[in-house]
């Protein structure tokens, strides 16, 4: 089951840093990622989402190829890759999967100016070793779906004071 997870920095480059370490994490298959956005508190109080890849664009590769590939059927390759992409392109902007982005919006709000958070949604094996890998970088959890334990040991790793009960 995924689970979200929520995480402040006192700016981009950390959160940008930790996200990168995740991503490397994902290609020792520690993780699996299904979302990855930092999101930035600008001086101005506007709230920036940097995501990990966009969806028009992956839509927009996806239809030049099948486009180019009906359009070779139809002997007009270049047409059908254009008109793939394009299609394409408007499709991935509507479907937008991962954390919803107003949530992201409303709860970048809540970071002060200036800071960062990173909001993953995935699930791991091995999450011991993911928390061991990005420990250092401390971070506050803002919020997560994690079971109380799993909440605990992910605030302890990152130094935050937790309350003992």
């Amino acid at each position: 089951m995924n689970k979200l997870v929520a995480i402040a920095y006192p700016d981009t480059a950390t959160a940008e840093r930790v996200r990168g370490e995740l991503v490397e994490a994902t290609k020792e298959h520690l993780l699996q990622l299904d979302d990855a956005v930092v999101v930035e508190r600008q001086p101005d109080g506007k709230v920036k989402l940097h995501q990990a890849m966009s969806p028009s664009g992956t839509g927009a590769a996806g239809g030049a190829l099948w486009g180019g590939f009906i359009g070779l059927l139809f002997l007009a390759p270049l047409f059908g890759m254009a008109l793939g992409a394009a299609s394409g392109a408007l499709a991935g902007k509507f479907s937008d999967v991962g954390v919803d982005d107003d949530f992201m919006k409303k709860l970048g709000a809540s970071i002060p100016e200036g800071g960062s958070a990173l909001i993953l949604l995935g699930r791991s094996d091995a999450p011991e070793k993911v928390i061991e890998r990005v420990g250092s970088y401390g971070g506050e959890v803002l919020q997560t779906s994690l079971k109380p334990e799993e909440e605990e040991r992910l605030r302890s790793a990152l130094g935050e004071s937790v309350a003992t009960a």
